[in-house]
């Protein structure tokens, strides 16, 4: 950044020299890589809309240059919009916009150690318990993005769907995954019908009735500490996986999410754990499904 001002100068004094110029795109990639590349997963949808703030505030810089009053407005309302965006996913997130620029990972990068101990399911437990099931729903996360599995996801619906004549819907949570929309465009990859996607809040009242919620890959929406009023997660709104009677995990292990904070949610009486890589859990899952 200092070497960036310091070329900025320099072209002021030297208006002729192309060379400055060029040093100065190379020097601002470089900084921009620098700035974005230690951000976390879950902290991406903050940098994106400040991203798409700062080019409009471009645009307006450079329409003063030119003196073109078009860009000048259009550009100061990408800006404007950005920003207020931005703030607005920053205080949905429990986050400030500094934290997710320049600190660690889950905010002050502490995070909780594990004590606790969970015995793992295997898919034939969990076929078996599938069986008679009349409603489930899945719930996806940025597990189910990073092991790519949602055409398994797909194929197990429709197997438990036309086997057991049971009724499924996804939960999608707002923030699952990269950005807003993530689960929605990666199960529609997998051609999962649109009238099954169903927003927190429209689903979250279901979860009582519900015989099994399946949660693959998700940590933080779905712990039930948010409601604690405490911690990295307070007041965040989540997914009510923990009020299905049985609910399955697919995960590679207990360890915590983004926020650094243990999910009590693996602990209970009624859930099943499958620990590994999502894609390999759900084929495993459906094959068991079909010799069942």
């Amino acid at each position: 950044m200092v070497t960036a001002l310091a070329l900025i100068v320099i072209g002021i004094d030297n208006p002729d020299d192309k060379n400055v110029i060029y040093g100065l795109i190379a020097v601002s990639g470089i900084l921009g890589i620098l700035l974005v590349l230690p951000i976390g997963g879950a902290d991406m949808p903050v940098v994106v809309s400040l991203l798409n703030s700062l080019s409009g505030i471009a645009a307006a810089f450079t329409g003063f240059i030119i003196n073109n009053s078009v860009l000048i407005v259009a550009g100061s309302l990408v800006g404007a919009s950005g920003l207020i965006l931005t703030f607005i996913m920053c205080k949905a997130m429990n986050r400030t916009l500094p934290d997710v620029l320049f600190k660690a990972f889950g905010g002050s990068g502490e995070k909780e150690s594990l004590t606790r101990t969970k015995v793992g399911s295997d898919a034939d437990e969990v076929a078996m318990m599938l069986d008679g099931a009349q409603k489930v729903i899945i719930v996806p996360g940025y597990g189910m993005a990073v092991s790519q599995c949602q055409h398994q996801v797909k194929e197990f619906a429709d197997l438990i769907a036309n086997k057991y004549d049971t009724e499924v819907s996804y939960a999608i949570h707002p923030v699952a995954g990269r950005m807003p929309g993530h689960m929605n465009v990666l199960l529609a990859e997998a051609n999962v019908p649109y009238e099954q996607l169903i927003e927190m809040d429209e689903i979250n009242s279901e979860f009582p009735d519900c015989d099994v919620a399946l949660v693959i890959g998700a940590n933080d929406t779905t712990n039930p500490a948010a409601r604690s009023g405490e911690g990295p997660l307070a007041g965040m709104p989540i997914i009510d996986a923990d009020q299905a009677r049985t609910v399955v995990i697919v995960k590679r292990s207990l360890s915590v999410g983004y926020a650094g904070v243990d999910n009590d949610l693996f602990y209970m009486d009624k859930t099943m754990m499958m620990f590994g890589d999502g894609k390999k859990m759900m084929t495993e899952l459906n094959n068991a499904i079909k010799d069942a």
